[in-house]
């Protein structure tokens, strides 16, 4: 028997603390979001001002850049800090708790916002150590922030709308990408309005080797990254007043009579109605748990859940190869509708950039975002992303076909088009749900640690996206060219198709101690689907003694 506060949990309605723990819970994706896209207009306004020397012979592409090895490491840094941010607070909230490391794990991603801000001194490479410590700061607390925060909504969530309540905390990101861009637009509006007089670099003389650098430039890109933190310090009061998760504390802390209290004033009922009898608080909770008493590093957990975990942790390393690579991408989709750098001054040329994000967000970006969330307790998890992954290896595989230049070739109507489906489609598709599915597959006392170890091997996938990406549109001498690279990030979106079908558990409409307990046939098989459809058959047709 279930215990009643589970119980409660499992089947109530939907009430204003669900609503609350959905913006709690998602500001730290916000930042994460954040902090991804406002990166690429911030690297211009950086390019601009720490490399401003103008040569008229160089390719547009090649101008006011940030060399490529700062770049990649300046991206790779935070991808490594959320790494290790993920294993670190994943385990940590199974030890002691999720609310007890909740709290850190937003100051981390507070001081690092903020600390992005600052700097030793002007002197270029003293800047770039500061800001790529600071990323790595940032990354550490939003790392440990994704196992916290599925995991804390899915263990508040009822059984019926879990999957909306934690596809809510992660569509945040579509907002937070939203956000990004508003505040650097206005951020360069005002400081391009405050310098009137500023000239394009091909509205200078001849003579002139460096484009034109006001001293108030440095402040503009400092103010963008120091944002990013305000809306998650404006959370932390209300994190801190969030009670402990009325699972970790009944069946990792085996104390059913706290979480009776806890969830007492969260699901606004009487402690009688919640409250098991004084017989059964000092007995196992039941026998399944009491049975449940392997380690993580143990035999029996690899034959229990060693596949999920293996499925988790694959689909999410192939999501972000791809997802991180298009991020970096759009400056080529949208090459032939921006202005050249040469005939923009600073501020023009990140507020440009800036615009598009925009537009990718709002009709690609968002709205995958609030079909995902509307739809993933009705038609399942591994319906959405095996359709996910589906139609974006269709979409990579078309724009490869239809654009077959190099990098410097302009992207038409049609690549645009069929680059926002991809968007799109990774949102209404796995990059939700590779957020959602660990945090229901596996118990309570490791839920953390699993989800953590699945979105550490994710960010894996995105430093090697964002490595090759940056390597692969190089100079096409010594680079590749886009056909191929589209190609090889459809061919990566395939092998998740199949992952997904073959590997992935299903977890729509069960409670997560349903879900955790094993089948008896997934110790025998491996692969999801077919074999177990053919033992279950042959099983229904053996005669009865």
């Amino acid at each position: 028997m279930a215990l009643k506060v589970l119980s409660a949990l499992d089947n109530a309605k939907t009430q204003y603390y669900h609503f609350k723990a959905i913006i709690i819970a998602g500001m730290g994706l916000f930042t994460d979001s954040y902090d991804l896209f406002c990166i690429p207009p911030i690297m211009r306004l950086i390019g601009r001002i720490y490399y401003p020397k103008f040569n008229e012979k160089l390719e547009e592409k090649q101008l006011f850049e940030v060399p490529g090895i700062i770049a990649s490491t300046m991206f790779g840094v935070a991808l490594m800090g959320a790494v290790i941010g993920q294993l670190i607070f994943g385990r940590l909230g199974d030890c002691v708790g999720r609310r007890q490391v909740y709290g850190v794990a937003l100051i981390l991603m507070v001081v690092g916002s903020i600390g992005c801000g600052f700097s030793l001194s002007t002197l270029t490479p003293l800047v770039f150590v500061s800001l790529g410590f600071f990323r790595f700061l940032l990354g550490v607390g939003i790392g440990g922030d994704y196992p916290l925060s599925a995991t804390i909504m899915s263990e508040f969530a009822n059984r019926r709308t879990r999957g909306t309540f934690i596809a809510g905390v992660f569509s945040m990101q579509g907002f937070g990408i939203l956000f990004s861009s508003l505040v650097t637009m206005m951020v360069c509006s005002i400081f391009r309005v405050s310098a009137d007089k500023l000239i394009a670099p091909f509205e200078l003389p001849e003579s002139e080797k460096n484009a034109p650098v006001p001293p108030e430039s440095d402040l503009a890109w400092r103010l963008i990254l120091m944002v990013g933190g305000i809306p998650a310090l404006m959370t932390y009061y209300w994190r801190m007043k969030m009670p402990e998760t009325a699972r970790f504390t009944a069946l990792v802390e085996k104390n059913t009579l706290q979480a009776a209290k806890d969830m007492e004033k969260v699901l606004k009922v009487s402690l009688s109605q919640i409250q098991e009898d004084v017989e059964m608080i000092s007995t196992p909770i039941n026998r399944v748990s009491s049975l449940n008493t392997y380690g993580f590093f143990s035999k029996e957990f690899l034959r229990r859940h060693g596949r999920d975990l293996m499925a988790a942790s694959t689909n999410w390393f192939l999501l972000d190869i791809v997802f991180y690579s298009l991020n970096l991408f759009q400056y080529h989709a949208f090459k032939h509708h921006m202005t050249p750098k040469i005939h923009m001054n600073l501020y023009e040329d990140a507020l440009q950039v800036a615009k598009f994000q925009a537009i990718i967000a709002v009709s690609a970006t968002i709205p995958g975002y609030f079909v995902t969330v509307y739809l993933i307790d009705r038609v399942g998890r591994v319906t959405i992303q095996a359709t996910g992954f589906f139609f974006m290896a269709v979409s990579l595989f078309t724009t490869a076909k239809i654009n077959r230049g190099n990098w410097g070739s302009n992207a038409n109507v049609g690549f645009m088009i069929f680059y926002g489906f991809t968007f799109f489609f990774s949102n209404f598709g796995p990059n939700t749900t590779t957020f959602i599915v660990p945090a229901e597959l596996f118990p309570a006392r490791f839920r953390a640690t699993c989800h953590g170890i699945s979105g550490a091997v994710g960010k894996v996938g995105a430093i090697i996206g964002t490595i090759g990406f940056l390597w692969a549109s190089r100079d096409p001498r010594h680079g590749v060219d886009v056909s191929k690279a589209l190609t090889a990030m459809g061919v990566v979106c395939v092998l998740g198709f199949f992952v997904t079908y073959f590997f992935t558990r299903e977890t729509i409409g069960r409670s997560l101690e349903d879900n955790e307990n094993v089948d008896e046939l997934t110790g025998v098989w491996f692969i999801r689907f077919w074999p177990n459809k053919i033992w279950e058959k042959a099983v229904q047709q053996t005669p009865m003694n």
